[in-house]
């Protein structure tokens, strides 16, 4: 193991689940993320509404902090935190989800309930590096993570930690998340310029964290239950 590695990996060991704010800069505020197949030869069409969405977020959601709409080839799908639980209720009662609710048929494979509805992960947000340059923004990734048997507050409690280790020394890193679905299962969103900050993230501090506890705490371990669950997407607009 990398010897610079070594300090931040024992601290770790003793960091609890109980973020303060000076740790979580996003404390309390919760997140979603909805990847929805695009009904067949709707690819495009899908992207271009998702797309256009993006102004209507800005101008009638204020408590929507993020909005991220994205591509991977035939499945779109949206990932936005919120300042709270209101927020993100307001979130899925407004004009954006009025219209794809009235376009599900149309764009998304399953429609409105089976495209969409049963695709919607909500979580909190247990950790972030805050955003920066969010309009030089091209790709992003979504990875979700279970926990290993009885594992999930030391698993809860390293992606905790790891948001300022990211902010420290992933500057290609534009923004980082990580996040709590339920007592098992957790997501890590993160946006890059490019594809060479995401190379620059897997190979850096907090990957080779996970990597070295991934067989303990992650169910299927490295390889199943952390790289084969990586979804990259090309982002098509962002609040």
């Amino acid at each position: 193991m990398n010897m610079k590695i070594l300090p931040i990996f024992a601290a770790l060991a003793l960091i609890t689940t109980s973020a303060t704010a000076q740790d979580n800069p996003m404390e309390n505020h919760t997140a979603s993320y909805i990847a929805m197949p695009a009904a067949e030869g709707q690819s495009g069409a899908f992207a271009e509404f998702l797309a256009g969405a993006a102004p209507i977020v800005r101008e009638t959601e204020p408590g929507t902090v993020l909005w991220f709409a994205l591509q991977a080839e035939d499945t779109l799908a949206i990932f936005d935190i919120f300042a709270d639980e209101d927020a993100r209720d307001t979130h899925f009662s407004g004009a954006v989800a009025a219209a794809l609710n009235q376009n599900a048929d149309t764009l998304v494979d399953g429609g409105w309930q089976d495209g969409v509805v049963a695709n919607i992960n909500n979580s909190d947000v247990l950790s972030v590096k805050a955003p920066v340059d969010l309009d030089t923004a091209t790709t992003a990734t979504y990875i979700k993570l279970e926990a290993a048997s009885g594992k999930g507050p030391e698993l809860a409690a390293l992606l905790t930690a790891a948001g300022p280790i990211v902010a420290d020394t992933e500057p290609k890193t534009l923004f980082w998340a990580a996040l709590q679905i339920d007592e098992s299962n957790f997501a890590i969103f993160d946006i890059f310029a490019d594809n060479s900050g995401r190379e620059a993230h897997f190979a850096g501090q907090v990957a080779k964290l996970l990597n070295e506890r991934a067989s303990e705490l992650v169910a299927g371990g490295w390889n199943d239950g952390v790289v084969a669950n990586v979804r990259n997407f090309d982002i098509l607009a962002a609040k």
